[in-house]
């Protein structure tokens, strides 16, 4: 059965997304969209991968770069999972009013623990810090002998991160 052009549009495919994905931890390696097209973006891609790792730089996918960028590829998806520094600075405060990803993280964070200790109250989940969410802070605030408080500082925040690590 011979090569079809839609199963080496998906191998095209296939290495644009490897390459992008490497390029994410890699600033080496210029984005590559992966759109099944071998243009000048995925030859500078692999050119500049070839380069980075060693491999003759011709622009061109042989067994041996396709072979390396499936083994980075393969590495970076089986690694240790990466830290999120999620809290801005140690002088930044969240209080009551503020919403966003990191008042979503905190709660996920406050909730979690609530599951774990009956003398932490629950918490719903919703990206706004409201009562509640400052209520269940000075609960986690006087459990860990912080200042009774319900904003949350450098302080609780690493307080908590690392009350979940202990229990992870």
């Amino acid at each position: 059965m011979p090569y079809t052009e839609d199963q080496k549009k998906e191998h095209i495919k296939e290495l644009q997304t490897m390459l992008y994905a490497i390029s994410m931890t890699d600033g080496r390696i210029p984005q590559v969209l992966p759109d099944g097209d071998y243009g000048a973006d995925t030859r500078k891609a692999v050119e500049a991968f070839q380069q980075a790792y060693g491999l003759p730089v011709t622009g061109e996918t042989d067994s041996a770069t396709w072979r390396r960028i499936a083994a980075v590829y393969r590495a970076l998806a089986e690694e240790a999972p990466a830290a999120y520094h999620a809290f801005p600075s140690r002088t930044f405060t969240l209080d009551i009013g503020d919403s966003g990803e990191l008042v979503y993280i905190i709660q996920a964070m406050l909730w979690k623990a609530a599951a774990w200790y009956d003398n932490m109250p629950p918490i719903n989940v919703c990206g706004e810090y409201n009562e509640e969410t400052a209520e269940a802070v000075r609960s986690f605030r006087r459990q860990t002998g912080l200042p009774d408080s319900g904003c949350i500082d450098c302080y609780v925040w690493n307080m908590l991160v690392r009350f979940l690590e202990m229990k992870a």
